[in-house]
């Protein structure tokens, strides 16, 4: 599986540079969303950008890295995703679930967002 991972203090993006998700890569996705979460990655935004296809299990490796970062109150933004891939994503009812923003730049600036929210509703509750 080829992909780049670009971290910063609040958010890490992980790029992955492959036209299918699916069965063969599903697994290795997982672990590397694994591993990331057990380094303290707060915020991973999930560049899609050259993904064309995605099965069953490129869903569920998605859905593991949401479940891994929002159990810790963290943000799972999944960008850039192509149109079939979204229709997919939209068919199988998950959009209520992932955070789906249409541009990496945008996926930065909402974690920008969020953080400021958290911050003034953090020091209006003290």
């Amino acid at each position: 599986m080829k992909f780049t991972i670009d971290k910063t203090d609040r958010y890490t993006i992980f790029k992955i540079h492959e036209e299918n998700l699916n069965s063969i890569i599903a697994p290795d996705l997982k672990s590397e969303f694994v591993l990331l979460h057990n380094e303290g990655v707060s915020n991973l935004i999930f560049d899609m950008a050259d993904v064309k296809y995605v099965d069953s299990s490129g869903l569920s490796s998605i859905l593991t890295a949401n479940r891994l970062w929002k159990d810790y109150g963290c943000f799972v933004i999944t960008s850039a995703v192509n149109p079939a891939v979204k229709k997919l994503i939209e068919i199988s009812r998950l959009e209520s679930i992932l955070t789906l923003i249409p541009t990496v730049q945008e996926a930065i600036d909402y974690v920008f967002m969020e953080d400021i929210e958290n911050e003034l509703l953090s020091s209006e509750e003290e």
